[in-house]
């Protein structure tokens, strides 16, 4: 059971955006109230977060299961769904050049001021399909959750917001493993690479702030940013 709390939440989208979708992965609603409080109640998914399974098995491996995350959210991306444009968020806009300048990392601002891509490529996009979201179940998707920010959106925003790493992951902290993500989303649909890059980019600079907590995570962040930026277009990019 999930009950709308905040200003970003918005249990109407996802109902509406849960009807559309026949995935065995997607929860089906029980119940629903769009009156306050409104909340939305569905079935109980099977399987585990891969941050759990690979805490839990150091045998794993990670790049196992990244080409399938790639693939789902490629799938995503080809679905024609009636809905809306997604809701405005901070992590769409670029910081203030201050912001750069008071973490020693204008050499980001720079390249985000002289690379933002000319087109949108726009999609059906899940809206916050990263890894605490996703549910796994003898080494395959079992659950795709959290459909509030769905809607009609970036399609390259929406790839790196999923593969982005973020403070306190063990996985997707690789150039290798990004591009196991990326192979497997080149196996179902097509990308342009430099947006990708882009938004990457994009993201991370809010992320830098957010995971100033976590000892070596903002230099392993940049780090991952630098590579991702200064690489070749990978197969099926455009």
């Amino acid at each position: 059971m999930k009950v709308e709390r905040q200003p970003g939440a918005d249990v109407a989208n996802e109902v509406e955006i849960i009807r559309q979708l026949n995935f065995p992965s997607v929860p089906r609603i029980f119940d629903f109230s769009l009156k306050a409080p409104r909340f939305i109640v569905t079935a109980e998914m099977p399987g585990e977060r891969l941050s759990a399974i690979l805490e839990n098995d150091e045998s794993q491996s990670s790049r196992s299961y990244l080409f399938e995350f790639g693939a789902a959210v490629a799938a995503f991306h080809r679905l024609q769904i009636d809905c809306r444009p997604v809701k405005d968020r901070p992590f769409f806009h670029l910081p203030d050049k201050r912001y750069f300048e008071k973490n020693e990392i204008e050499f980001l601002f720079d390249y985000l001021l002289n690379n933002r891509p000319a087109k949108v490529n726009q999609c059906f996009v899940h809206g916050d399909c990263h890894y605490a979201n996703i549910l796994w179940k003898h080494g395959h998707i079992s659950a795709i959750l959290d459909y509030e920010l769905a809607g009609k959106g970036n399609k390259e925003f929406d790839l790196a917001w999923a593969c982005l790493l973020r403070p306190g992951q063990k996985f997707l902290n690789s150039i290798e493993e990004i591009d196991s993500f990326l192979n497997g989303y080149s196996s179902k649909g097509v990308f342009d690479y430099q947006s990708f890059a882009y938004h990457y980019a994009l993201i991370g600079s809010h992320f830098y702030r957010i995971g100033n907590c976590e000892k070596g995570y903002r230099e392993m962040l940049v780090d991952l940013i630098s590579k991702v930026t200064k690489s070749r277009p990978r197969r099926g990019a455009g």
